[in-house]
């Protein structure tokens, strides 16, 4: 099994390169002249643009095909009182040259918009905010020139009470949204509520493919182990949602997410790094099914955190493991 690494967002190593530099609505405000403080915002976001293409860069030259963009490229994108903007002309060049280098190199990048985005929602203007949140985060793949092969993952969202009730809501309110929205989307296991069980359920109802958070499945689950479950959830991914834009001879390959927890009391946060233990037994249990697989790697010492753990894989070489590159490992059952 081939298992390429990637991480999200900001570098610790790469200086001065934020993708997420922002501006408050307070602070938009304060600039009294309307058009000058959208002039700024789009200064702000072609500044953005122009790191993320730095970060990629960066990437490339140590082996990373895999990457996060930050949901915060378009400072107040979705605020209700900006909906009079349009950002994507002026910013068309910065989005079509980070499109062009991440086809060029053969990356795969995705975003996952934040915990406000709900489809289970009960209220009706939390749905269409949510709603206006994944077109906007369709839009910037658009803007790149992806087709549905990259994504936006997300989570269920919340029980409100009722978690078979609110399950059942997040698959009527996927049900409206348009087709290059759905074709897009990847779902995944979270902490508190939707357990993994829970989550591939929902995936296998609508032919959504499931993003298998390793960290999230160990705090809450219902008694499985990850490998378990995971023929189940490596089915979701042959469904045509899961592989819209892919080409047939180059499927799109399944992706988890890896953290460790940050102390034995904090168990939810996220450690500077990951343990490779744990980690490698996993891989080890479902290589023997599986020809290639993404992993996302979610440390606070983000690319530290990958660097370190390749070398960590290198200590283990010989049993089992053979790293390939910088980013990347060859793991035998």
């Amino acid at each position: 099994m081939i298992v390429r690494f990637g991480y999200v967002a900001m570098s610790t190593v790469v200086q001065n390169s934020s993708p997420s530099r922002t501006m408050t609505m307070a602070s938009f405000n304060k600039l009294n002249d309307r058009e000058a403080a959208i002039r700024k915002l789009e200064r702000l976001s072609a500044e953005n643009l122009h790191n993320t293409l730095r970060l990629l860069k960066h990437n490339l030259a140590h082996d990373i095909k895999m990457y996060r963009m930050t949901s915060k490229l378009i400072p107040l994108a979705t605020h209700g009182d900006l909906m009079d903007w349009d950002p994507f002309p002026v910013l068309k060049e910065g989005f079509a040259e980070v499109g062009a280098f991440v086809k060029n190199h053969g990356m795969r990048v995705s975003f996952h918009p934040d915990h406000f985005t709900v489809l289970s929602t009960p209220r009706p203007e939390v749905l269409t905010n949510s709603i206006r949140d994944l077109r906007h985060h369709t839009d910037m793949l658009h803007a790149m020139g992806f087709s549905g092969e990259m994504k936006n993952n997300i989570h269920i969202g919340g029980a409100y009470g009722d978690k078979p009730a609110a399950a059942a809501r997040f698959e009527e309110h996927f049900e409206l949204l348009d087709q290059d929205i759905r074709e897009r989307l990847t779902l995944e296991n979270d902490d508190k509520t939707f357990n993994a069980v829970e989550t591939l359920k929902v995936c296998q109802n609508l032919g959504l493919p499931m993003v298998l958070d390793l960290h999230h499945q160990w705090v809450n689950n219902e008694g499985e182990l990850p490998w378990e479950l995971w023929p189940d959830i490596l089915k979701t991914w042959e469904s045509p949602l899961a592989q819209a834009g892919s080409a047939p001879d180059n499927p799109l390959p399944p992706k988890i997410h890896v953290s460790s927890p940050k102390t034995p009391t904090d168990i939810r946060s996220h450690a500077d790094g990951v343990e490779v233990g744990p980690m490698l037994d996993f891989l080890r249990k479902i290589a023997g099914i599986t020809p290639r697989l993404d992993v996302m790697i979610e440390a606070k010492k983000k690319d530290e955190a990958l660097f370190a753990l390749i070398r960590d894989f290198t200590g283990v070489e010989g049993d089992g493991v053979r790293v390939l590159d910088q980013a990347s490992i060859e793991v035998s059952p």
